[in-house]
């Protein structure tokens, strides 16, 4: 059974005790709660899992992962700062979500409200076909969609996500008119695809390593090329300055002090150059990326920016 907020709060304050203060030397002195704002299964929990097999080797102490789905993640985000901050309890946090959310309607939290202390990985957005898809490359996809406005069918991971914007960035780069058909998650939209519901898909990289040779990438959104996907081309090789996915992170209460904020990114700095945890990610499909709490403002504000104009082109807003 799903632990009820609620319920979880109770779990965490009997974990962490009263709040009480501890210098970042010492921290931390006794195992972590790791809560992740969705369910088992996803990439947020994956690139979690693999952060947690090298905790205890940076820190000497375990992490604890729990989950709490519910809203696309907003349930969980908040309730974030009602939980301790003594440092214990951290929070996965991803973009654009916490961006878009709040500028959708009334989620119970403001982007500001958040704070995320480091941001450690994206999974860029790709375009997949299944694999006995008439469309070899990009090209001739896009020549088909000139030719048949709005007659390809882009499946993705939920409307105003990054997969949505990734689709609505094609069809005005490319000039082009497609069709986004949002799904309730990575599983459902990969499924359609592989169904042939729709002609294509808009989806994350990672899901090139998990359906294997049933589906094939046309083009991912990163700066190069991929070590999981060497054969794959980028769309910036291909013409269409396209770069981004989703960005995941750690966020901790605003109540935790700065010194703790720096101590839990620094430790997520040590986790993101562990080989092992290098090859995990890399293999898995993930980019990884070393966002610090020091460069976090700068960081938040130039996405804002980026994911509001997105809103604008997705018609969240005006």
């Amino acid at each position: 059974m799903k632990k009820t907020l609620a319920t979880l709060l109770v779990s965490v304050l009997a974990m962490t005790g009263p709040v009480a203060a501890q210098s970042a030397e010492d921290f931390p002195s006794k195992p972590m709660t790791y809560i992740i704002p969705f369910n088992a299964g996803g990439e947020s929990d994956i690139s979690a899992r693999f952060q947690q097999a090298e905790w205890e080797k940076v820190t000497g102490q375990k992490v604890v992962i729990q989950y709490q789905p519910g809203a696309g993640g907003a349930q969980a985000w908040s309730q974030l700062n009602s939980l301790p901050g003594d440092g214990y309890t951290i929070m996965g946090i991803n973009l654009p979500h916490t961006i878009l959310q709040p500028l959708a309607g009334s989620v119970g939290y403001a982007t500001e409200d958040l704070v995320p202390v480091h941001y450690f990985h994206y999974t860029p957005n790709a375009i997949f076909v299944k694999k006995d898809s008439e469309f070899e490359d990009l090209a001739q996809l896009i020549d088909y969609a000139k030719e048949n406005p709005g007659m390809v069918t882009f499946a993705g991971s939920g409307s105003n996500s990054a997969n949505n914007i990734a689709a609505v960035q094609l069809n005005e780069l490319a000039g082009v008119t497609t069709t986004y058909v949002p799904f309730s998650g990575t599983g459902p939209s990969i499924t359609a695809i592989l169904g042939g519901q729709t002609t294509a898909g808009f989806n994350y990289a990672t899901s090139g390593v998990n359906q294997g040779d049933e589906m094939r990438m046309l083009a991912v959104a990163a700066d190069e090329r991929m070590p999981a996907f060497p054969d794959v081309p980028t769309f910036k090789e291909l013409g269409y300055d396209i770069v981004g996915g989703a960005y995941r992170g750690v966020a901790v209460p605003n109540s935790t002090p700065e010194d703790l904020r720096q101590r839990i990114s620094d430790i997520v700095s040590e986790i993101n150059a562990q080989p092992e945890f290098v090859e995990k990610m890399e293999s898995g499909g993930f980019v990884l990326t070393d966002i610090p709490y020091g460069e976090m403002d700068a960081f938040v504000a130039e996405r804002v920016d980026e994911f509001t104009e997105s809103a604008k082109a997705l018609g969240i807003i005006n």
